[in-house]
């Protein structure tokens, strides 16, 4: 039973392996020697596909029985966050996907060509050459000459251990540790495992108004969603959704809220040194949202956010919100005492 409430879907299993940078293959030689390897894998057909020389260990594996791995690091707990005396408690966080199965050589050009192809697409998404195909003559005989191997994905297999054998409170504990940390991560730590043990009790920072989830750690999938929330405002007129997404995925600090349903209604962001300045860009609630304090809930949080917490000036600009910021503890910049030295102010505008 303590297994199971580890173990991950298959669904969120392939994710992490498609994910991975690298992934380990373990096996043996015929006489029985172990082998380890790290790879660069693609999932292909059903399967973690990977090239090599046609020559040397890996040859040596094809047709054995083999273990493929790969993990995330989600965060380390220290024995304090649990334990103010004891040792004990200190463990890890993390995400570890396996497959087992049977070396297989691929021996059919066009697979091979495609394997090929989803290796560059992924470690050069750029693009840059020649798209692969197994008869172009730029590729022909590098195809042919290359090996490429493949493990089937049948028995697929992942573990969470995302503090799921805690109690609610010590969960609810942790994720308070982990946004007073604040190291990088650790946030998206929090969301990771109020995913992984669903009705846990919130600590304080997540709570929203109520219908509202607040979120510490939006993933790069929802900034389409941002981008929509955003793009009629009259401060991002002159740009385009894709730049506006880029702008919440690029930013130090990122929160907002959704609906029971999941759907993002909320996203405030900001760009920060971490020390001196930080600037508030992007504060939007859904319209059906607005009136129910959720605006104000989503300011706190990001000016929590570890990124933003510790700056000496925050800084940002609005046409007629004023009277809201002001509530929040911001003030008009010609209410401050005049600097001591002259300046002006200076922009680099650059055409899309």
């Amino acid at each position: 039973m303590r297994k199971e409430i580890f173990r991950m879907d298959r669904t969120e299993a392939a994710a992490l392996l498609e994910q991975a940078g690298v992934v380990h293959l373990a096996s043996t030689t015929a006489e029985g020697a172990p082998v380890l390897r790290t790879v660069h894998g693609v999932v292909v057909r059903g399967a973690l596909a990977f090239h090599g020389a046609p020559a040397g260990e890996k040859m040596e594996v094809i047709g054995r029985e083999a273990v493929v791995s790969a993990e995330q690091i989600v965060a380390s707990i220290p024995s304090y966050f649990i334990d103010p005396e004891r040792a004990c408690p200190a463990t890890t966080l993390y995400r570890s996907v396996q497959v087992h199965g049977r070396i297989e050589r691929v021996d059919d050009a066009e697979e091979k060509a495609e394997v090929l192809s989803a290796l560059m697409h992924r470690f050069q998404p750029e693009g840059g050459h020649v798209p692969i195909e197994a008869e172009h003559p730029l590729y022909k005989k590098a195809v042919a000459g290359i090996m490429v191997l493949k493990v089937s994905l049948e028995q697929l297999d992942g573990k969470a251990k995302l503090a799921q054998n805690r109690t609610p409170e010590e969960r609810r504990r942790l994720m308070e540790k982990l946004w007073e940390r604040g190291l990088p991560g650790d946030a998206a730590a929090v969301e990771l495992m109020r995913a992984a043990s669903p009705g846990t009790s919130l600590p304080a920072f997540l709570v929203g108004p109520e219908g509202v989830s607040l979120c510490v750690a939006p993933s790069p999938a929802d900034a389409s969603a941002a981008a929509e929330l955003l793009v009629d405002a009259y401060w991002n007129v002159g740009f385009s959704k894709a730049e506006i997404a880029a702008a919440h995925v690029g930013s130090a600090a990122w929160v907002g809220a959704r609906d029971e349903q999941g759907a993002l209604i909320a996203t405030a962001r900001a760009i920060s040194d971490g020390a001196k300045r930080a600037w508030v860009y992007d504060v939007m609630v859904a319209a059906p949202w607005r009136g129910r304090g959720l605006g104000e809930a989503l300011m706190r949080l990001l000016l929590d956010h570890p990124a933003v917490r510790r700056t000496r000036r925050i800084c940002l600009g609005t046409r007629d919100a004023q009277s809201f910021y002001a509530r929040l503890g911001f003030a008009d910049r010609r209410d401050e005492p005049p600097r001591p030295w002259p300046t002006i102010e200076m922009v680099l505008a650059r055409d899309a």
